[in-house]
């Protein structure tokens, strides 16, 4: 079959550094076993029988008070200085040691079962000739396997034939990226041809080295078959060396503020227990010189022990006697109350949402005080603040604006749940579901409008949804974006009918008729590019219009700023008519391009660049995504508990306004919002310093940033800018560019000043990468507790950058979850999460470790009180 070659290994994460090239050869054991490559066995345990002992034991004495008990311990061994037997401290040392140790076991077990359960899944494996059942941990690099409907992916595997036509595969991704839709894979024609044929995949001889192949020809582990009776794949890489372990890596542990103290008061405690062992020990001294002659009658001194010896020997059995105030149960008791407070939370039916049976859930038991101290919310919009459940609204055809009602005097009508609405059963495909009130638009698709069908008509083709017609007529969408979903179920209803697609054509149902159109290349979206094709970001496209189309734009300007007004997502449509010898020698070329081992991106980048302009102007559409239940209430009564509150969304910034307001984070009364949406660094600057000086015109020009030192033997490095007064609530709005600019790093403090200045931060257009620095910037300089919001995959760098994160389960999957420190169904049940909860588990805490150090440092003084009446002596 010749050589089938790719760089999977740069798909799939492998650093270079460690490996140069992957050379594989399917069907050849001993050939791929002499480059030691790694089975297809996982392992995420800590520990095993022969380790566990040792390492829990070094971690459990990595902790300042257990290493202290052992000392303690041994000194307790010493029968000259010691006054209490060995197993006082013993029974209370092997206690806490073995508590700890039953916990961290426990966990690991859980780790080892789930282990075990995967690497023991069967999966058909071709050997010598036949298809055989074999656990995944016996799965070789250089194996051929199939796979079958709805089974996991068992390695990251090249795909080579499916039952499918064209060889495709369709595969879910919310182990992965948290996305539930359906994506699509297709296999090399040359491998293919295989089909499901056992002989003529045996004697299949192709070799894997590195070489320019895209990602649709991979099956990464932790995906699942769906929708495909079954697939052959080579495994290319196989357990540890997997995309899903490669990008797992390790959870950031995350220490509480109490944590920190609680290390800091143990060591303070140490130095003041050696000043009171020095005062014992100083007494004695003085007590054995003065006085203490007149009772060796009585009590002899043991041979050669002078008053200098005796106070030293003193000094350790004051360390044995007064340890008490070392309180050895301090941090068993912590977590055993801090499972206490998770429990809490876990039981909660307040914060039990019925409707997707979702109960709030505390993903660690170790952060539950810290949340009765946040200080700054950082927030996603869309599905957190909002249901992200899109509906198609209203939409602007060729300058004329529909999806509202008037009167006869031409006023707007409200539309309500008894609003009539519009009869699309002429439809046999649409969506009974779908819901529209503006029967005009309905008239103007049926009287054959050009402008109106060719709107529609590019919502049924430019998108990356994927049908399922379980039976004839019964279309449901599998959309990546609910946005998508809403608008191609649109042009669904209005006569243009998405219905099924390959690689190379896409079947659309045009008012009855069927029409086939040929797929000659996709221009993806992504967050730089803010469009697909022809369809994006209003900003985007009004960049790449021709000339001819000016007075259009201005007056679906005028459209999109009152839909953006409303609250509405929207998005512009455009097209071109395209050359065919031109676009002949465009394929080529981005077939060259795509298969550039080098500058790859900048060259396709100069492509789509070069095929998106001079674009004719269609419309826009609209889309609503209503607020959730509750969110304007929980954000004022955040408000009041001094939190503040900003917003990261990647919506417009005319929507991200309107939403602002209909939260209440945004409010009339506010003495003034400041706009920032200057396009050069410089500009940025000005609008920021502007505003600061009108909040605060007796600020200095420079921040004062305080240096300091913290945490245990004061080793970290702070830098903290400080607070400035300001009287009254301002809020802030700035765009993404305005944003990539203030980020940089000799404008970032101006950015942090004026917006710590506000009470309302709103920052739009932001990418999943600004998000995180936002946070990082707030918890850099503000010594503060942080707190990040979001449903999404693309607030999941936001949530890990926080102090805490908290996850929605919304609509896109459940990777926000999987990520944050606690989870609930909806936004409003952060204020009983924090205002409750968090205050509770905090009072708890701080009235625990009063009783406790209060309780210990009571039963020592005791001691030390009765040494003064002593002579401070042991004897």
């Amino acid at each position: 079959m010749g050589s089938t070659v790719s760089n999977v290994f740069q798909l799939c994460g492998k650093p270079a550094e460690q490996e140069v090239e992957r050379h594989l050869r399917a069907n050849d054991r001993p050939f791929n076993l002499s480059y030691n490559y790694t089975n297809n066995a996982i392992t995420t345990s800590k520990y095993n029988i022969f380790t566990f002992l040792p390492l829990n034991l070094f971690e459990q004495f990595g902790r300042l008070a257990n290493t202290y008990f052992l000392f303690l311990l041994l000194l307790q061994l010493i029968p000259q200085i010691s006054s209490l037997s060995w197993f006082t401290t013993a029974v209370p040392l092997m206690l806490v040691l073995s508590i700890t140790a039953v916990k961290d076991a426990s966990d690991d077990i859980n780790r080892h079962k789930s282990d075990k359960q995967v690497n023991n899944r069967r999966v058909d494996v071709l050997i010598d000739g036949e298809l055989r059942s074999e656990r995944w941990m016996n799965v070789q690099v250089g194996d051929i396997i199939k796979l079958e409907n709805n089974q996991f992916v068992t390695a990251d595997l090249l795909l080579l034939s499916s039952s499918e036509p064209l060889n495709l595969v369709y595969v879910e991704t919310a182990e992965l990226d948290g996305e539930t839709n359906l994506k699509v894979k297709q296999a090399l024609t040359v491998t293919g041809d295989l089909g499901d044929s056992v002989e003529a995949l045996a004697g299949f001889n192709g070799e894997v080295r590195c070489y320019s192949l895209d990602n649709d020809k991979v099956l990464l582990r932790g995906c699942t078959l769906r929708n495909t009776e079954w697939c052959f794949g080579l495994v290319i890489f196989g357990g540890p060396d997997t995309k899903l372990m490669q990008n797992s890596g390790k959870t950031t542990l995350k220490r509480t503020s109490i944590d920190h103290l609680m290390n800091v008061l143990v060591l303070s405690i140490f130095g003041f227990l050696a000043a009171m062992c020095t005062v014992m020990a100083i007494g004695n001294a003085i007590w054995e010189v003065r006085e203490g002659f007149v009772f060796t009658p009585f009590l002899p001194r043991e041979p050669g022990i002078d008053a200098a010896l005796s106070s030293f020997l003193s000094f350790w059995s004051y360390v044995i006697v007064l340890n008490t105030v070392v309180p050895i149960s301090l941090y068993v008791s912590v977590e055993i109350i801090r499972l206490g407070n998770s429990f809490y939370i876990d039981w909660d039916r307040k914060m039990y949402y019925p409707k997707s049976d979702t109960p709030a859930q505390a993903r660690t038991t170790t952060l539950n005080e810290e949340l009765g101290q946040i200080k700054y919310i950082f927030s996603d919009k869309t599905g957190t603040l909002t249901q992200n459940i899109m509906t198609f609204n209203k939409c602007s055809i060729n300058g004329k604006s529909y999806g509202e009602l008037f009167d006869f005097a031409k006023q707007r009508v409200e539309i309500t749940e008894k609003t009539e609405k519009v009869d699309f059963k002429w439809n046999k495909l649409a969506d009974p579901k779908f819901s529209f009130h503006d029967h005009s638009l309905v008239e103007t698709v049926k009287e054959g409008n050009l402008e109106a069908q060719a709107f529609f008509r590019l919502l049924a083709l430019c998108h990356t949804v994927m049908p399922e017609e379980k039976k004839e007529g019964d279309l449901h969408y599998q959309a990546q974006s609910p946005d998508e979903g809403a608008l191609v179920t649109a042009a669904r209803n209005f006569g243009f009918v998405f219905r099924s697609r390959t690689p190379e054509t896409i079947t659309v149902f045009e008012m009855g008729e069927k029409v086939v159109y040929e797929l000659l290349a996709v221009l993806d979206f992504n967050n730089v590019r803010k469009r697909m094709s022809v369809i994006g970001a209003d900003t985007i496209i009004f960049e790449r219009l021709h000339s001819s189309c000016n007075q259009l734009m201005k007056d679906t300007t005028r459209h999109l700023n009152e839909y953006a007004g409303d609250g509405l997502r929207t998005l512009a449509l455009a097209y071109k008519d395209i050359d065919e010898g031109y676009m002949e020698d465009w394929k080529q070329r981005h077939h060259e391009a795509s298969c550039a081992m080098d500058g790859r991106e900048e060259m396709l980048d100069e492509l789509y660049e070069e095929m998106e302009k001079d674009l004719m102007l269609l419309g826009a559409t609209a889309v609503e995504d209503k607020l959730q239940d509750g969110v304007p209430q929980t954000i004022e009564q955040l408000a009041k508990a001094d939190i503040k509150i900003w917003v990261l969304t990647g919506d417009k910034q005319e929507t991200a306004e309107n939403i602002g307001y209909s939260c209440n984070m945004l409010r009339e009364e506010m003495k003034k919002i400041f706009i920032v949406a200057a396009n050069t660094p410089e500009g940025v600057k000005e609008e920021l310093q502007n505003a600061r000086r009108e909040m605060c015109p007796e600020a200095a020009d420079e921040p004062t940033v305080v240096l300091d030192r913290a945490g245990l033997f004061w080793s970290r490095k702070t830098e903290t800018v400080q607070d400035e007064k300001v009287e009254g609530d301002y809020g802030l709005i700035i765009n993404g560019h305005s944003l990539a600019y203030a980020l940089e790093k000799d404008l970032h403090l101006e950015l942090l000043r004026t917006a710590c200045m506000c009470q309302t931060v709103i920052c739009c257009r932001v990418t999943p990468l600004q998000k995180a620095q936002v946070v990082q910037l707030v918890k850099k300089y503000k010594q503060v507790v942080t707190l990040a919001i979001g449903d999404g995959a693309n607030d999941v760098s936001m949530i890990k950058a926080a102090h805490i994160g908290v996850g929605i389960s919304g609509q896109e999957g459940m990777q926000a979850v999987l990520s944050s420190d606690f989870s609930f169904a909806q936004f409003r049940y952060l204020q009983r999460l924090l205002l409750v909860h968090g205050r509770w588990s905090y009072l708890r805490m701080c009235k625990f470790l009063q009783y406790f150090f209060y309780k210990n440092f009571i039963f020592t003084f005791v001691h030390f009180w009765y040494a003064f009446f002593c002579g401070f002596s042991l004897r």
